[in-house]
């Protein structure tokens, strides 16, 4: 009983790091572009109840939990999101261009990858974990390299309103290919119910295929 609270706490920590992160950086770069709007709603705060989603921060996962537990898997990968900084992205075009926005759009995946890798550099010191906060300290990093990566590659799917199709768009309005991003425009409606059909079927394993090559890399 000790060792699953101890690993459903790291697993907890773990994750509220990773997409409160995610979702401060957002907001921290827009800030650095001129647009105060997060910063003013209070939403650069580390608290992480300023910045849970329902359905995307305790929901979903759970669902993932639990759907995952029932198919026998032993150690389930759980990812979410949370609720989405307010971002003027006219503010950050204004100062920063099309590049300014792309740069809005990567900076929580940059946050997640950076985080994993250095999660993964100080696995090293705990490969052999005595005792109750060695074992902690060890789940902690493993969790925190399983659930950034997971979300830095989750969040690059080129799927609307995820940062990576918001990151291909800008970098379309930046080269003048404004086809491309009228076509990001035209299913954004549609976003999440491809979102979906991506996630709960077995197109997920190819979708997720680069995040296991990433993990087994970096573990």
């Amino acid at each position: 009983m000790e060792f699953y609270i101890i690993k459903y706490l790291a697993l907890g920590l773990a994750f509220i790091v990773a997409i409160v992160g995610h979702e401060i950086m957002h907001g921290s770069v827009a800030k650095y572009y001129g647009d105060l709007t997060a910063s003013l709603q209070g939403r650069l705060s580390i608290n992480p109840i300023k910045h849970i989603d329902p359905f995307g921060s305790i929901i979903f996962p759970l669902i993932l939990f639990v759907s995952q537990k029932l198919a026998g898997v032993s150690d389930p990968i759980i990812f979410g999101w949370a609720r989405p900084v307010p971002v003027n992205i006219f503010t950050v075009v204004n100062k920063g261009g099309y590049i300014g926005a792309f740069n809005v759009s990567i900076a929580g995946v940059v946050y997640n990858i950076t985080l994993a890798v250095i999660a993964s550099s100080m696995l090293g010191l705990v490969r052999e974990p005595e005792g109750v906060l060695s074992l902690f300290l060890y789940l902690l990093l493993m969790y925190t390299v399983l659930i950034n990566v997971v979300l830095f590659v989750f969040n690059l799917f080129p799927i609307p309103p995820l940062d990576g199709a918001n990151a291909v768009k800008f970098l379309a309005l930046h080269f003048k290919l404004y086809k491309v991003a009228a076509i990001f425009n035209k299913i954004e409606p549609y976003g999440i119910i491809i979102l979906m059909i991506v996630l709960f079927t077995p197109l997920s394993d190819y979708f997720f295929y680069p995040a296991m090559l990433i993990i087994k890399f970096l573990l």
